[in-house]
């Protein structure tokens, strides 16, 4: 039985000369997430969301340690735990059903002291809500913002909602997602994000269909995270809710029309297409999608955002998907954006005061935080992208050896007494990204705490005292 060692953060307590009124434009989990995280540091926020009701769409949600690290410390331990689903391990296989390798992630949740959770996104988003709303958020619907200014003064920031609506805030942050309209309003200009060239079919399956096929039938007895990958495509998929439904996503090469929207109906016949000689289980799973027609899902980044995220007041940033949306081939985007607003959060309850330069401090810490490790996992989606759909040849030969090598590198090391994830700078070569050899050792190991602890001594006014140096993939 794994020992999870996390610390609940108490709400801090503040006088008026230092509690700021701080707007969080977008209620997505990165939003709600830095909700919490300010609440906790003791100042007041208010949530916009344009939506009239605020909600989740989408499917399934992997959730890693580095992540769920961070929710235990918002106290979401106890509320999250009835929805989660605790994968043994990760599978990938070869597209015609060879196994290549398998990551042990109940040994990783031991090394790592913190639990690899599946959710259905609306449950995850739904916790983050009551939590927000237990820690005193005020959530408003209905609230599209149209525009923002920072006043004169530098100490505030004004945003206009569609309604004609005005409402200023000592701090505004922009949490609105991959299509962001406040990325657009601070850049003065549009910026689309950039199409990879890949799209995403969706799909949630009942499980009862499953349960009478003895092919299919393991895959909810022992909840695993199973990919598949092979030429220019790639599948995903895990049960969700205790074994109740079957998260499965096809990634496929992008036909979506240019000009058109970044999701539209597809037909479901078109996606069974893509299968039809890859591992007869993705078949057979395929067929249990009883519609005739499934969303296509346009998958896009954003690879940064130079040369700052935040206002020079101090008074406007961003967080998320608004400056860093990245392909969910490293199942980090979600996870990004929590330890976006973890870090934000711990930032903002170091303030003694309201002062634009205090403000700036903090924003200038949150940057340098998490700019560099936000790029770094973009890179990587994208580099994930290039191997999961190496065609058949000696790249995809050399690959498929490495998974075995460095297997055998991972069991050994998990065979050790007490083994702990130490965190590394430097990417491994092991094409399992999630291994210890892979990403693992930079990617699992966050710890937001040392990190904002670290650059808050090295920040002065005017910046961070040296450069930190850019690491490879």
């Amino acid at each position: 039985m794994a020992v999870f060692h996390f610390t609940v953060q108490e709400k801090k307590q503040r006088n008026e000369e230092s509690k700021l009124n701080i707007i969080i434009v977008g209620a997505g989990l990165g939003g709600l997430g830095a909700a919490i995280a300010i609440l906790l540091a003791g100042h007041n926020v208010t949530v916009l969301e344009a939506a009239s009701e605020i909600g989740e769409i989408g499917a399934g949600i992997q959730v890693l340690p580095n992540a769920t690290r961070i929710l235990f410390s918002w106290g979401l331990k106890d509320i999250l735990e009835p929805h989660a689903t605790w994968p043994q391990k990760c599978n990938f296989w070869g597209w015609k059903g060879n196994f290549l390798s398998e990551m042990d992630y109940e040994g990783y949740t031991r090394a790592s002291r913190a639990p690899f959770w599946d959710f259905h996104r609306a449950n995850l988003h739904r916790s983050l809500i009551t939590r927000a709303t237990q820690l005193g958020a005020k959530l408003m619907t209905n609230a599209r913002v149209q525009n923002f200014t920072v006043n004169e003064n530098e100490s505030s920031t004004t945003v206009s909602l569609a309604n004609g609506q005005t409402i200023t805030a000592d701090l505004v942050v922009g949490a609105d997602g991959i299509n962001s309209k406040m990325r657009d309003i601070f850049l003065g200009r549009e910026d689309p994000p950039v199409p990879t060239g890949d799209l995403a079919y969706r799909l949630l399956l009942n499980t009862r269909d499953m349960m009478t096929d003895p092919d299919l039938r393991p895959f909810v007895d022992n909840p695993q995270v199973n990919y598949w990958v092979g030429p220019g495509v790639h599948a995903v998929n895990y049960v969700l809710r205790g074994g109740e439904l079957f998260n499965m996503v096809l990634l496929v090469p992008d036909d979506i029309p240019e000009g058109s929207a970044n999701t539209i109906e597809g037909d479901a016949e078109e996606m069974r297409a893509h299968f039809t000689q890859w591992d007869p289980r993705l078949g057979k799973l395929a067929s249990l999608c009883d519609s005739r027609s499934v969303l296509k899902w346009r998958l896009c980044i954003r690879p940064g955002l130079e040369p700052t995220w935040s206002h020079s007041s101090g008074a406007f940033t961003m967080l998320g998907d608004a400056v860093h949306a990245t392909l969910p081939y490293l199942a980090s985007g979600a996870g990004m954006a929590l330890e976006d607003g973890g870090v934000l959060g711990l930032c903002l309850s170091r303030l003694t005061d309201k002062s634009p330069s205090s403000k700036k401090k903090a924003l200038q810490v949150y940057e340098a935080c998490r700019r560099e490790r936000t790029e770094r996992v973009v890179q990587r989606g994208s580099y994930n992208q290039w191997i999961y759909h190496l065609q058949d040849g000696p790249e995809q030969e050399e690959r498929d050896k490495k998974f075995k090598i460095f297997e055998e590198l991972d069991k050994e090391w998990l065979s050790q007494e007490s083994p702990m994830i130490t965190h590394v700078r430097e990417t491994g070569d092991d094409p399992f990204p999630w291994r210890r050899y892979g990403v693992g050792r930079w990617l699992l190991t966050y710890d937001m705490w040392q990190d904002v602890e670290e650059k808050w001594a090295a920040c002065t006014t005017v910046g961070l005292k040296s450069e930190l140096p850019r690491s490879s993939l």
